[in-house]
């Protein structure tokens, strides 16, 4: 066996390693370096349970970053059991070809569960009181004691959130390279997210983002460095890439000014009421699914989103089938935006009667994914002062809302999901071994064959 890292650099494309990135670019050139040919939907969950198992999301079923569970009636994201992924995961494949294979999982998603033999995962403690602890869950439990007791407590606020930073990146490569010097796992799947939340943020053409690249090519060059020190082969993939966009579509709005949306007054605030919707989407970047009660209506409800502004496709159940994702988790209709667009959840008409959990960082209970958490409110005067004011009252064991999020999409300047991308926009599939790498683009389904070469081809 040939052990191997393979460090999914999130929103890497070829543009970006020609700007301030020169140890990847250095990696790229003296290996092998290929577009990466994605999936629908092009996001994290989606993309990485096709790199894991070698399958479509009609296969494995992980459609998006969360879906409609519809025995509960309830959109949840973010999930984290290894047991909504179907398939078989590309360490039960090597473990058959060789029983004293062994892989560790550094953050890369539905980690918990899984029969890696080390695994690290992000899981905030959530307090009765409403506070949120930062923190992070492993397998074997002692691997969280021993990172947290070198690196710190993992920075859980500069993994996702208005303050993210390399911060967190920084401490997933750390953390990888303390279990590949204690455990000497023969696969190690590392996730470094740090690109994706500056390129939403800023988009991938603002002069702003060179920094960033910087910072993520030095802790990459510097995870590549220790795994050549130790004897690794690496791969360097990306998910998706990030494209720029203008024009966040606000789908729910438009189902609900059809009569087909329906909500709950809680306390001032409105709440998707889900069992009470004709129709409702749930919003994931550039992909919505679109759930409805009655077959009946899918036909109008169709018509309805294919005129509004910003939608390029929407596909039903026999359309889906084309582009991979025609499962049960599905909905009835998938909508897929425009090039320089993207869909947010919101389905309020007035932002007087937004959710509380609107304005903060609330990834369980928002129907769907919000960019917009990404940002501080810049009506808030001096954001310092309010955040540490919220603090003091938390700490002081006061229930208090963090509600510093803005309401406003457009400030959100990257986003992806489409398969489709240009391809200087592109996901790349890089290797330290490139006879094992075939000419022209590589296949996210491909991606787990090619991994198990590295591992076992000499």
């Amino acid at each position: 066996m040939h052990p191997t890292v393979v460090i999914n650099v999130v929103g890497l494309t070829p543009s970006l390693m020609g700007q301030h990135m020169p140890r990847l670019s250095r990696f790229a050139a003296e290996g092998a370096s290929r577009r990466l040919d994605t999936v629908t939907p092009a996001v994290t969950c989606s993309a990485q349970a096709t790199f894991v198992t070698g399958l479509a999301p009609r296969d494995h079923g992980i459609v998006g970053n969360g879906w409609l569970f519809r025995d509960l009636m309830e959109v949840w994201l973010w999930r984290q059991s290894n047991r909504l992924v179907a398939g078989e995961p590309i360490w039960d494949a090597a473990k058959k070809r060789n029983p004293s294979f062994t892989s560790a999982n550094l953050f890369w998603w539905y980690a918990m569960g899984a029969a890696t033999d080390a695994t690290v995962t992000p899981r905030p403690i959530y307090k009765a009181d409403g506070r949120k602890l930062p923190d992070c869950w492993s397998d074997p439990p002692e691997l969280r004691d021993e990172l947290q007791n070198k690196l710190g407590i993992f920075p859980l606020f500069h993994f996702w959130g208005p303050a993210t930073s390399i911060a967190s990146s920084r401490w997933i490569a750390e953390a990888a390279k303390h279990v590949l010097a204690t455990r000497d796992p023969t696969l190690t799947l590392v996730y470094l997210p740090h690109l994706d939340y500056v390129l939403q943020r800023l988009g991938p053409d603002d002069p702003a983002i060179a920094t960033n690249l910087a910072e993520i090519d030095a802790v990459s060059g510097d995870l590549i460095d220790a795994a050549n020190a130790l004897g690794r082969r690496a791969v360097v993939l990306s998910e998706y890439g990030i494209v720029p966009v203008r024009q966040p579509v606000h789908i729910n709005r438009a189902l609900r000014a059809a009569g087909l949306l329906a909500v709950r007054e809680e306390k001032g605030g409105e709440i998707l009421d889900i069992p009470r919707c004709r129709a409702f989407a749930v919003a994931d970047h550039q992909v919505a699914h679109v759930y409805i009660r009655d077959e009946r209506d899918i036909p109008n409800v169709r018509a309805l989103l294919a005129d509004l502004a910003g939608v390029d496709h929407v596909l039903d159940c026999a359309e889906q089938k084309s582009w991979g994702v025609d499962h049960e988790r599905s909905g009835e209709l998938v909508a897929i935006s425009a090039p320089n667009a993207w869909f947010t959840y919101y389905y309020w008409l007035d932002d007087t009667r937004a959710p509380d959990f609107a304005r903060t960082v609330e990834i369980h209970r928002k129907p769907g994914y919000d960019p917009v958490e990404l940002f501080l409110d810049p009506a808030i005067r001096f954001p310092k002062l309010s955040i540490g004011w919220r603090l003091l009252k938390k700490m002081l064991g006061f229930r208090t809302l963090m509600d510093v999020i803005p309401l406003d999409a457009g400030l959100v300047k990257g986003s992806h999901g489409r398969s489709d991308t240009p391809d200087h926009h592109s996901p790349v599939f890089l290797s330290s071994a490139p006879h094992l790498v075939p000419d022209g683009p590589v296949d996210a389904l491909d991606v787990k064959a090619l991994v198990l070469s590295h591992l076992f081809d000499a």
